[in-house]
C-alpha cells in the first residue's frame, strides 16, 4: 500500500502548476501567491550572490517580473521554483557584471582560492561553537563565512544546503553536470568547515577549555 501511495504522490501535480495555469488565464492574484510563497527564498539567494541588500532587492523584483513576462516559456518539466531560481541566479550574475565593469562573471569559471586544494581530512572544531555563542551570533558567523566562499562554490552551497534544492535541481538551475555540482558542493562544505574551524580556534582565548562558558 505504501508503494502505491508513494507512486500516486509522485504522479500528483505540484500545487504551483495550478497557480501557474491560473496566472496564464489572467488571474493576477495567483501570481501574488507565488511571489509571497517564494520572495524570501529568492531574496536570500540573490543576497548570497550579490552580497548587497539593495542589489538583492532589485534582483528579486527583476526576477519575478521576468518570470511573469516569460511565463509562457515555463513548460512544467521542472518545478516552478527551480525555474524561478534559475532566473534569479542569472539576474544576480548580471548585476555583478554591471558592478564589475568589464569583468565577466560565470558560474562555469574555474576558481583559484588562496588555500589551493582543500584537504579531505580536517581536524575537529576545537571548541564546541554552541558552548560559546548564542544562536544569533552563530547565524551571523555562518552567514559571513558563506559569503567568503568563492562564488562558484557559494552558489552551489546556497542552492543545495541552504535552500534545499536537490542535486538534480541545482544542476539544472545552474546548467552544470551532476558530478560538477557534487564536486563543488563537497569543496564548499570542506572550505566552510575549515574556515569555521579556524575562526573558532582563533576566538578561543588562552587557557579556555571546551566546557567553559
Amino acid at each position: 500500500m505504501s508503494t502505491i501511495q508513494s507512486i500516486a504522490g509522485e504522479l500528483e501535480p505540484h500545487p504551483d502548476v495550478a497557480l501557474v495555469e491560473r496566472v496564464r488565464e489572467g488571474d493576477v492574484a495567483a501570481y501574488d501567491e507565488l511571489v509571497r510563497k517564494y520572495e524570501r527564498q529568492v531574496f536570500r539567494i540573490a543576497q548570497h550572490i550579490t552580497q548587497n541588500r539593495e542589489d538583492a532587492e532589485d534582483v528579486m523584483q527583476d526576477a519575478f517580473l521576468k518570470a511573469y513576462e516569460k511565463l509562457d516559456q515555463f513548460q512544467g518539466n521542472s518545478k516552478f521554483y527551480t525555474w524561478l531560481v534559475r532566473i534569479a541566479v542569472n539576474e544576480s550574475l548580471m548585476r555583478l557584471r554591471k558592478r564589475r565593469t568589464g569583468k565577466m562573471v560565470s558560474i562555469d569559471e574555474e576558481i583559484e582560492t588562496e588555500e589551493g586544494s582543500v584537504p579531505r581530512d580536517l581536524a575537529d572544531w576545537a571548541p564546541d561553537p554552541e558552548q560559546n555563542y548564542n544562536q544569533a551570533e552563530l547565524a551571523e558567523i555562518l552567514r559571513k563565512t558563506i559569503q567568503g566562499l568563492p562564488q562558484g562554490f557559494r552558489i552551489v552551497f546556497v542552492l543545495r544546503d541552504v535552500e534545499g534544492l536537490s542535486t538534480e535541481e541545482t544542476a539544472e538551475t545552474l546548467n552544470l553536470s551532476i558530478p560538477a555540482v557534487k564536486s563543488r558542493l563537497l569543496r564548499a562544505r570542506l572550505q566552510l568547515r575549515e574556515r569555521l574551524s579556524r575562526y573558532f580556534h582563533r576566538k578561543k582565548g588562552p587557557g579556555e577549555t571546551r566546557n567553559e562558558k
